[in-house]
Order: structure tokens, then sequence, then C-alpha cells
């Protein structure tokens, strides 16, 4: 069995100042983070550079987004290009909110993954239920298809991490037991098992997402598939901290 670092994405979303993500950084610089985790910031695009140059180096920088494309007339949008230029070297792709708020496809999202991935970009892909799919017992088809079109434009899994994100716990104060994450994430592996390889499967990084605080990290650390989590509001307090360090 491949041992999987374990990894803890912020994930910043349309939030902060410079004056209030500049006091996080300092938070995060002076803390005591353990060096067996993985940490990322997803900033907003517009505060990348700000982000890289602020943050200690152990700390990596994400950008939320990205295009499917290098350069040309896509006014608003990002590039893999342009956010390795700014000293970035991940990406949140697929989330539930670019999904479901801002109507991206599956193709789409596949499109990125490949691009960002051509790029270097190292990419935290988000896959995930609504509370009607899971209502309605169809979890495992709306994540396997989701997984699959990500699998299909990914040649180095070893630049993928999959964040699976319950869309009906995403900053609704509803998490997924510790017990639902396990068993989806345990799916997923085997998914990865039965459609990839036994290598991918053992080394990919499964992280969780969804209403992850200082108080429930710590239970969902300790499950066997869960191999870290991306942050969402409490990336942006102090008790992140506590969250970077719920393996130590």
């Amino acid at each position: 069995m491949a041992s999987r670092r374990f990894f803890v994405g912020g994930n910043w979303k349309m939030n902060g100042t410079k004056e209030s993500l500049g006091e996080l950084m300092g938070t995060l610089n002076s803390a005591s983070l353990p060096d067996d985790t993985e940490v990322v910031c997803a900033a907003p695009s517009i505060y990348l550079d700000y982000a890289r140059s602020s943050l200690d180096p152990k700390i990596g920088v994400a950008a939320q987004n990205c295009y499917k494309v290098a350069k040309g007339a896509f006014t608003g949008e990002i590039s893999p290009a342009m956010i390795k230029d700014c000293g970035a070297d991940w990406v949140i792709l697929g989330h539930s909110e670019r999904r479901h708020v801002f109507g991206e496809s599956d193709e789409l999202i596949g499109q990125k993954v490949a691009h960002a991935l051509e790029s270097d970009l190292g990419v935290i892909a988000c896959i995930g239920e609504k509370l009607e799919e899971r209502e309605a017992g169809t979890t495992e088809e709306v994540v396997y298809t989701q997984t699959q079109v990500i699998a299909e434009n990914v040649r180095d899994w070893g630049k993928v991490v999959l964040a699976y994100e319950p869309v009906w716990a995403i900053g609704t104060g509803k998490t997924a037991t510790p017990e639902q994450a396990q068993e989806v994430h345990e799916k997923l592996r085997a998914w990865l098992r039965a459609n990839i390889s036994d290598d991918v499967a053992d080394s990919v990084r499964i992280i969780y997402g969804g209403s992850v605080t200082g108080a429930n990290c710590r239970e969902l650390a300790s499950q066997e598939d869960v191999d870290g989590f991306l942050v969402g509001g409490a990336s942006l307090k102090p008790e992140f901290v506590d969250i970077i360090n719920a393996q130590a």
C-alpha cells in the first residue's frame, strides 16, 4: 500500500481583502504545521500573486478555476500559464459551485483538467452529489460518471487530487458523517482500481470537503480512505491550523 501524504486545501472562494488575507497568511506562516501534511491555499485569482509572495514557500497556492486553453479572446478567464506565471502550482476544477452556479458541464471540466495537467499544474478535481441525488440513491452513479470524465483526461495521476464534496454539505453546516465519507471514498478507490490501475488506486489522494471544521476534522481524518480535506469557510479562520493538524 502506497503511503499517501495528507493533503489539506483551503478554498477561500470569493472572500477576503488584502488586509484580512494578509492577517490569515501571517497566522499560517507562524503556525506549527506538520511536515508530513501538504497544505495548499486557493486564493481569488486577483490575489494569486499576493498569496504566493506572502505565504511561506512550504505552503502551496492554487487558483480556484481556469480555462481550457492557454490564451485568447476569453474575457474574464485565466489560463494555467497565467497561474504558473504567478508562482502557483495548483488549480481547483469542477467545484460544485462551478458546476451548479455557473453551469459548467462534465465535458468542459474534463477539457480544463486535460489542459491544466498538460500545463504542469496540479489539479484538485472535485466531484459530489446533490441532496436529491443522495436521497434517490444515485450517489455512486453520479460520482462515478463525474470521475470517469476526469479520468479520461488524465495521463499522470501523480498530479491529481480527487476531492469528494457532497453538494448538500457545502456551506450548509451539514457534514457527511465519517462513515458516509469513508463509504464513498472507499467506493471511489475501488472504482480507480477497477478502471485505472492498482497503483493509481493506492496512490491517489481522495480528500473530503463539506463543512469541515476544527471540531469534526480529527474523526474524519481517522478514516482509512480519507486522505485530507478541501476546506471552505473554516479556511478563513484560525481553526484552519487545527484542521491542518488533524492527523498530528
